[in-house]
């Protein structure tokens, strides 16, 4: 990965100073929720340049973790419930507003889960030839849905051990309630690119009201959105290391990164027309410690691969005795498990998204360019789906990666994002989104903005996110 950038300069004021007079709103991660905020604040009716001064710190890049490298699905049967549909339908009017097809590879796909037994990997079937990419059905393609109401934010345009019987550790996203909402189909006729005579069921994702799903490419999306914000006059500022936010039981009274470029330790002073926005991702725990928010490590491959527009949940069942080959050359003999549940995600770019075992045996780094991917976890993921795709068993692997997703954990229990100001008067945290961190950025990003702006949140009812419940 790319070393990080100097802080940009965009024309704002040095670091450390503020103009007087000016309400400042510092927000901390340029992932998602950073990026969205900031988007949103600027697209807010009483924002002017001339009375904010938005400015955003990236300790390395923008979209350097989890939001660069995430699968970018989007669910209206994802969850929390009460970001959900404000964040997809913002998903679809940001597309339309900034050529989000074209731009971030927004589109609707189809979404369902199969299970597979391999018996045995048949060499003959695995040299298969990749099919040629199938047309999309129509109603792959993105429809307007009929008109809401318009929003108050107006936008610019007018519009495990290794036993075997033990389950395989699956990312949240696939928890008991998306998995009740499963209905039962026939494998459809073009998801060719899985071995059908593999398959023993397949389910499509949904249930009335709720079978949409759509996707973004999330790297691209994200950093669009910071170069929108950047162009309304947001200050971002890279390589930009949050090491102390100071404040007491009235307000924040300063922060403090490091300049990762110059080694230059930079204090921004506070005030009462201060507000502080924390959102670090799997950081967030590590800046203000009452969050509970910590990260855990996913994995994740990236095929060069042209096939028909499916996001595919899996349970496989592998051959006993199966060993990836990569762990065979290096002479591994510890017994691999035998059912694995991975995920994979069509895009419309020719590639082909996928991710699974997610681990927390390596701490969360400092900053999202040390992450460091275990090859071996990125192995097991090619070979799972060499044994029940064709396509992918030929294709390249044109990436490798890993990412800390953020996790608010609370009594062993994963508990509902944090989103909002905490017990610290003008300090905010917008994390611990697990796995739809992406599908739910607009929505979080949107009401922070509101929030920011006018006290509350009215676009939708995120009490149940709310810091004080936490006694954050």
């Amino acid at each position: 990965m790319a070393s990080p950038s100097a802080p940009t300069d965009s024309g704002a004021f040095p670091e450390g100073m503020e103009q007087q007079g000016k309400r400042n709103i510092i927000i901390i991660g340029g992932g998602i929720m950073g990026c969205t905020t900031a988007y949103f604040l600027t697209r807010h009716p009483k924002f002017k340049p001339s009375q904010y001064q938005i400015t955003l710190l990236e300790a390395s890049t923008i979209a350097s973790g989890a939001s660069g490298k995430a699968g970018g699905l989007l669910g209206l049967w994802a969850y929390p419930e009460c970001l959900v549909p404000l964040s997809y339908r913002l998903h679809r009017e940001l597309a339309e507003e900034h050529g989000g097809t074209e731009r971030w590879g927004y589109r609707r796909v189809e979404c369902g889960s199969i299970r597979a037994v391999v018996k045995g990997v048949d060499d003959d079937k695995s040299k298969a030839k990749v099919p040629t990419s199938p047309q999309p059905k129509p109603d792959h393609q993105s429809q307007p849905d009929p008109s809401p109401p318009p929003l108050p934010i107006q936008n610019t345009t007018t519009a495990r051990d290794e036993n075997e019987d033990k389950d395989w550790e699956k990312l949240p996203k696939q928890n008991a309630d998306a998995s009740d909402l499963l209905k039962r189909s026939l494998l459809p006729q073009d998801l060719d690119w899985i071995e059908g005579s593999l398959v023993d069921s397949y389910e499509e994702m949904g249930s009335e009201g709720r079978a949409e799903t759509a996707q973004v490419h999330p790297f691209l999306f994200t950093t669009s959105m910071a170069q929108l914000a950047k162009e309304s006059g947001v200050d971002i500022r890279l390589g930009a290391k949050v090491t102390k936010i100071s404040f007491d039981k009235t307000r924040v009274q300063s922060v403090e990164y490091e300049n990762r470029q110059t080694g230059e330790t930079v204090r921004i002073e506070a005030d009462d027309s201060t507000d502080v926005v924390i959102t670090a991702g799997p950081w967030t725990g590590r800046l203000f410690p009452p969050t509970r928010i910590h990260g855990i490590r996913a994995h994740s491959v990236v095929f060069d691969a042209d096939v028909s527009p499916y996001a595919v949940f899996t349970q496989i069942q592998l051959p006993a005795g199966f060993m990836p080959e990569h762990r065979v050359r290096t002479g591994q003999k510890k017994r691999h498990r035998t059912r694995v549940d991975p995920e994979v995600y069509a895009r419309p770019n020719g590639e082909v998204y996928a991710c699974g075992e997610t681990d927390s045996s390596i701490p969360l780094p400092e900053t999202a360019d040390l992450v460091q991917a275990d090859a071996d976890k990125c192995e097991d993921l090619v070979a799972y789906f060499g044994t029940i795709s064709p396509a992918l068993k030929a294709a390249t692997v044109k990436e490798r990666n890993a990412c800390y997703i953020p996790q608010h954990m609370r009594f062993g229990k994963e508990m509902e994002p944090i989103v909002g100001q905490t017990s610290v008067p003008g300090l905010w945290v917008a994390s611990g989104h697990t796995c739809w961190g992406i599908q739910n950025g607009p929505a979080t990003g949107y009401l922070m903005a509101e929030m920011l702006m006018e006290g509350k949140a009215s676009s939708a009812n995120i009490d149940k996110l709310n810091p004080e419940r936490f006694r954050v």
